[in-house]
C-alpha cells in the first residue's frame, strides 16, 4: 500500500535521484535543476514549500514539491516517479496531495512549468483541472508550455 510521507533530510537522496532520472531520460539536468535538488532545503522548504514523497513500505519511490518561485507563485515542480514504480497511478495521488496542501496554504492559484514532449504528464496535468497560459518567463530552457490551477 502507497502512502504520502513528508521530506526528512534521510530522503534528500531519493528527491535528488528520482527526478535526475526523468531528467536524463528526455532532457538534461540544466544548472538550476541540479542546484535545486542538491539543496532543498535552501530552495525549497525554507522559502515556505514542501517536499512530499509517495512511498511503499517506507521507500520512497515517487517524489514531487510545492515550491514558491522568483515570480512570487506556488509551483508544482520536481515531480517525478521511480520507472520501477510506473503505472500505479502514483503521479495521481503526488498531484492530489499538492493540490490539497496548497489549498491549505490558501494560494489562489497552483502553476507548473512542464515540456509538450512529455505528453502523459501534460494529459495528467489536464486532467487534474489545470489549463495551459503563456509562458513569460522561466527558470528552464526545456520549459515550452505553462499551466496554471485555480484554487478559489
Amino acid at each position: 500500500m502507497a502512502e504520502i510521507i513528508e521530506y526528512r533530510k534521510d530522503l534528500a537522496p531519493y528527491f535528488k535521484q528520482i527526478n535526475m532520472d526523468w531528467l536524463e531520460k528526455y532532457f538534461i539536468a540544466e544548472p538550476y535543476d541540479v542546484e535545486v535538488l542538491s539543496n532543498p532545503e535552501k530552495y525549497i522548504l525554507e522559502k515556505g514549500g514542501n517536499i512530499y514523497f509517495v512511498a511503499e513500505e517506507g521507500i520512497p519511490k515517487g517524489a514531487v514539491a510545492l515550491m514558491n518561485n522568483e515570480y512570487g507563485e506556488l509551483e508544482l515542480t520536481k515531480m517525478g516517479v521511480d520507472k520501477s514504480a510506473q503505472g500505479k497511478g502514483y503521479g495521481n495521488l503526488l498531484i492530489q496531495h499538492c493540490i490539497h496542501k496548497a489549498k491549505e496554504m490558501g494560494v489562489k492559484d497552483l502553476i507548473l512549468y512542464s515540456n509538450t514532449k512529455l505528453s502523459p504528464a501534460i494529459h495528467l496535468y489536464k486532467k487534474f483541472g489545470f489549463v495551459e497560459i503563456p509562458v513569460e518567463k522561466s527558470e528552464y530552457a526545456r520549459c515550452d508550455i505553462k499551466m496554471i490551477k485555480s484554487l478559489l
